[in-house]
């Protein structure tokens, strides 16, 4: 039986959600939803879930995620072509999604049978010479994972993977403006034998949402999204374990010594992938004052040297962002920066749910779109004078995710990395690099926890103690 028949036994009575294409609004599907009336059917599969998956071996674990991985190799085209459809990312960055989600499900494989425990050396400690012993990881039990819809498909299988890895029952929320690409996913572990109800899938709104997150037996509440969101989390969960990626306003400092044209390059790339809606896409870029202008022309004519449109053509570079209220919203905080002073160098353009990647200079630190999170296709160009007025600068946010530098210095590089408030810093690369095996999350204001497959198998088990008196 595939999840979306075994979910729809569940959730009778209420209306579907119907999901459309955020380039040209085609209906690509419909999925049923939960209210708060299900939360106890809900709770009971995913407790018959829990004790199917704890009882599994390590190495069966290992072996259905390992067979997941191979079969969305497989699957490959399908799955971009989902991805495309129902986020709006286009062709080539949907397949290096899927090719990043090959890697996720393959790296927790791993975790799920290399990182068991380790022995303990009690007999190291005097009192204690005739003890032996070890820890194992041990599964938390029914985690509730709440994905955005920004990597509709990869962001899932890191919550998924390494939730399975160690044992548990995941409560899967999906983003309600992608959920179909989280159910190919369900599907595929169910295919390669995952047992069904070790993932249940459900689809709600913010009640929903509240009344898994409170519920007692929930050990672990695993969100990506929003700080507003987060907030609400934290206060509504209770004695549980949260972790939580809440977005990022990525700096990049690129100094006078750096290559200016790889610089350039590589931050147009990180600026504009997946139309600005990634948590670590560069959003400010301070240029030392030497340098401005000649990265300024070059960053501007390679923006509007990019193709917008139709995310289904093998040469755009950027597709529509997930909604037109969102390209709206990106809209109107240009304006309102232009309206303080700003100048537009490239873009601010919009079509739909198109906006095109757009470029400003002179925007004062006061404005929104300097202080906050754009999630758009958009940049702020800024000089500065001394590196001290660029850290300073730099870390002149609530919250940071990465950020990143340029800069021929490898001893200025580490200074500045050490400087920088950020729970990750790339040097000579854009601020949107990442590995799926990396240690990833955010500093500062709402910082908790760290994803990354090795890192989020560890958030999601405990340690458990054995210890022999001989």
């Amino acid at each position: 039986m595939s999840i979306v028949e075994d979910t729809q036994s569940i959730i009778s009575g209420y209306p579907d959600l119907i999901v459309t294409s955020p380039f040209d609004g085609e209906v690509i599907g419909a999925v049923p939803q939960n209210g708060p009336a299900q939360l106890e059917q809900i709770l009971q599969r995913a407790r018959t879930g829990f004790q199917l998956s704890r009882s599994l071996s390590r190495f069966a674990r290992h072996e259905i995620l390992q067979r997941a991985s191979a079969l969305l190799r497989e699957r490959a085209e399908i799955a971009a072509d989902l991805i495309v459809r129902e986020a709006g990312k286009t062709v080539r960055q949907a397949r290096k999604e899927v090719s990043r989600a090959v890697m996720t499900l393959s790296l927790s494989a791993d975790a799920a049978r290399s990182d068991a425990g380790e022995v303990v050396p009690f007999d190291a400690f005097q009192g204690s010479e005739n003890r032996r012993g070890w820890f194992t990881r041990e599964p938390l039990g029914v985690i509730v994972a709440i994905t955005p819809y920004n990597d509709a498909l990869n962001l899932v299988a890191h919550k998924l993977g390494p939730a399975i890895a160690g044992g548990n029952a995941v409560v899967l929320k999906p983003s309600q403006l992608t959920p179909l690409a989280a159910r190919f996913l369900v599907d595929l572990l169910i295919d390669a034998g995952l047992p069904d109800e070790i993932i249940t899938v459900v689809h709600g709104d913010r009640e929903l949402a509240q009344a898994l997150i409170s519920a007692r037996e929930v050990r672990m509440v695993s969100f990506t999204g929003g700080f507003a969101t987060g907030e609400a989390i934290a206060r509504n969960a209770g004695l549980k374990k949260l972790a939580m990626e809440l977005g990022g306003n990525a700096p990049v400092i690129v100094f006078a010594d750096a290559d200016i044209p790889a610089a350039v390059e590589a931050c147009v790339s990180g600026a504009f992938w997946a139309a600005g809606q990634n948590c670590v896409g560069a959003q400010r870029i301070l240029v030392q004052r030497e340098v401005y202008e000649e990265f300024r022309d070059r960053f501007a004519a390679q923006t509007i040297a990019l193709k917008a449109g139709d995310p289904r053509d093998e040469t755009t570079d950027v597709g529509p962002m997930i909604s037109i209220a969102s390209a709206e919203a990106a809209e109107r905080l240009v304006e309102d920066a232009v309206t303080a002073g700003a100048r537009v160098l490239a873009g601010h353009r919009r079509e739909g749910g198109v906006y095109w990647p757009t470029v400003v200079e002179g925007v004062p630190f006061s404005c929104e779109l300097w202080a906050d999170e754009a999630f758009a296709p958009v940049v702020v160009l800024s000089p500065f004078e001394t590196e001290e007025q660029a850290i300073a600068q730099a870390n002149d946010v609530d919250y940071a995710l990465h950020a990143a530098t340029f800069t021929r210095d490898i001893t200025r590089a580490l200074r500045v990395s050490e400087q920088l408030d950020a729970g990750g810093v790339m040097i000579n690369d854009s601020s949107d690099y990442r590995v799926d095996s990396m240690p990833f999350g955010g500093s500062k204001y709402g910082s908790m926890g760290r994803e990354g497959v090795r890192f989020a198998y560890e958030e999601m088990t405990q340690p458990k103690v054995v210890c022999i008196n001989t």
